[in-house]
């Protein structure tokens, strides 16, 4: 009888993100925690002490002395995105397989260099574009693309934050935009969903809250036409005075989809997600209840050890994951522009209003 691999595991970032990756993967079976690396050291000690697994997880503010380790097989980015590709190339040039948070970098250079350095590496890649791994997104996902709402028509979206820690979304505005950070997600789903390409976009932003970190923005909001003329747009927001929303809706000539997390529904909340599908032909109403984790980042994980195992492409591919990041940082340099802010990008070769991409 074949013995499961145990995958050696190393977090660089114990922050908020790389909590939520590390609480979801450290009892598996088949992951053990090697290390746990931070810049606060004491923060490191402590995710070392709490998600070790029953392993003697070590821990450090460096993660290059850990690449010696026969052990370690994965490393978990977790880190701002500035630090993306020097931590990836370090990582793959140890033979290490990696999963990236996004977004992939801070530039268009970089994030190419990044995928150039991946795919030219025997290491694999996956950049953590969790929604892809979301059941009830995936169940959406599986009824647009069989034609159930006939041609797609109109989508909206918004993800509005109401912040409460503010210290950690002024810490974040200075890496992105929430119209990249969170936007690379969306604009990746209305691509999966639909199967279409992005064609035009437009964009405007603004400053809501009274203080924010020089030469950001903390509202956005961008405008998309696709390539079979469906109107897409994604707003969202890291304010002090908007309110928290979350709008996912999916319109065609057939029908439609809204996609309403349990922490949105009015009642049943204890039957998970909800898919409301309105069906035009027979104007019926059909909800579909669907029991998931919002970020199932163990299923993601597994997806990178499948890339492993298998040779498979990943899901997203760093294809589809560039491509969303193109759309996203394209439209954050055009907002930037029009509010007259430093730009953050050292590209001259982005697409802005009107052109095709």
């Amino acid at each position: 009888m074949q013995t499961k691999k145990v995958w050696g595991v190393m977090l660089v970032g114990c922050g908020h993100i790389g909590k939520q990756h590390i609480e979801e993967i450290y009892y598996r079976d088949n992951i053990r925690m090697v290390a746990c690396v931070d810049y606060n050291e004491e923060t490191a000690r402590l995710f070392s002490k709490r998600y070790s697994g029953g392993y003697n997880t070590q821990y450090g503010t460096d993660y290059k002395p850990f690449l010696n380790r026969e052990d370690l097989d994965i490393v978990i980015i977790a880190t701002y995105a500035e630090t993306h590709l020097e931590i990836m190339r370090d990582c793959v040039n140890a033979g290490k397989h990696v999963l990236c948070e996004k977004p992939i970098a801070p530039t268009i250079a970089e994030a190419e260099q990044f995928c150039r350095i991946a795919k030219a590496s025997s290491s694999k890649v996956l950049i953590a574009h969790i929604l892809r791994h979301n059941q009830t997104y995936k169940k959406a996902a599986e009824m647009i693309r069989s034609g159930r709402l006939g041609d797609i028509r109109l989508i909206r979206m918004v993800q509005n934050h109401h912040i409460m820690n503010k210290e950690r979304y002024m810490r974040l505005l200075e890496d992105c935009s929430p119209i990249v950070d969170c936007g690379v997600h969306y604009v990746d789903v209305i691509r999966w969903f639909t199967g279409l390409e992005v064609e035009d976009i437009r964009g405007m932003g603004g400053i809501v809250s009274r203080v924010v970190p020089p030469n950001t923005y903390d509202y956005g909001m961008i405008t998309m036409k696709l390539s079979n003329g469906c109107t897409a747009y994604y707003e969202a927001g890291w304010t002090d005075t908007t309110a928290s929303e979350n709008l996912k809706e999916f319109v065609g000539t057939d029908g439609r989809i809204r996609i309403i997390l349990s922490d949105y529904r009015h009642d049943h909340r204890e039957e998970g997600d909800l898919i409301e599908y309105y069906d035009k032909l027979t104007e019926t109403y059909t909800s579909i209840n669907i029991k998931c984790k919002y970020k199932d980042m163990y299923a993601q994980i597994c997806t990178l050890i499948d890339m492993i195992e298998n040779d498979t492409e990943g899901f997203p591919t760093l294809e589809d994951a560039m491509a969303a990041f193109r759309i996203v940082l394209s439209c954050d340099e055009y907002i930037r522009n029009t509010l007259n802010l430093d730009q953050k990008s050292d590209d001259i070769s982005l697409h802005y209003v009107g052109e095709k991409f």
